[in-house]
């Protein structure tokens, strides 16, 4: 299976000698965030979704090398994205189209600079493949916890590309994780809505668009607009 991403800003499609290069550690020019959930259908497409559209309202373009997609630890392979999660992401002003789900492979986690997961259960399902991923692996309300910890002073200016900053911002986090823990074990979780009525897909598009905001806002540099 081909796996979609660009290597060129955030969108869909890439040539076989972008994967090749990634593969062979050569050095590269984007940063990949995945987003993971279980089937890729409504958590983390809508987290990937809204994560592009905020770095295009802070940086006006599409992101600077800032790749994001996201697959599933069980994907439902070549489904749409559910239609409460698009209407979702209509209320966000964000765009659903052209989504295809897809299953978790080996070559995702590989390719990517940053996980984040929509759960627990999750991250330890994409640390146990391997690839050392521990390091970079992270649920998306645990990132922002951390995230928020950062003093934005001691991460690379923008001027200095976003790719650059966001390898700062993941280094960073990591070294902060053994001492910024938890309240609790749900603090960290991002609760499945299949199946559910609209109105909890709201709550947590809500949940997931409050978590964005801080770590978009250290990638780019750029506060949300009030």
């Amino acid at each position: 299976m081909t796996a979609p991403g660009s290597g060129r800003g955030i969108g869909n499609g890439e040539s076989a000698a972008e994967i090749t290069t990634t593969f062979v550690g050569l050095p590269r020019d984007s940063f990949r965030i995945l987003h993971v959930s279980t089937g890729n259908v409504c958590r983390s497409p809508i987290t990937e979704r809204l994560t592009r559209h905020a770095v295009r309202e802070r940086l006006g373009v599409l992101g600077g090398g800032l790749i994001v997609e996201s697959a599933g630890t069980w994907g439902h392979e070549g489904a749409p994205m559910e239609s409460h999660a698009e209407t979702v992401l209509a209320d966000f002003g964000a765009d659903a189209s052209g989504f295809t789900g897809r299953e978790l492979l080996d070559e995702h986690v590989i390719r990517a600079d940053l996980v984040l997961t929509a759960t627990r259960d999750h991250r330890a399902q994409v640390i146990s493949m391997g690839h050392s991923a521990g390091l970079r692996t992270f649920t998306l309300k645990e990132f922002t916890r951390l995230v928020k910890a950062i003093d934005p002073a001691t991460l690379p200016p923008l001027e200095e590309g976003v790719v650059i900053r966001a390898r700062a911002l993941v280094r960073a986090a990591a070294a902060l994780r053994g001492w910024l823990l938890a309240p609790n074990a749900e603090a960290d979780e991002v609760y499945d809505p299949y199946g559910a009525p609209l109105t909890f897909f709201r709550s947590i598009g809500d949940e997931i668009h409050q978590a964005l905001d801080p770590v978009v806002t250290a990638l780019t540099g750029v506060p949300a607009k009030t």
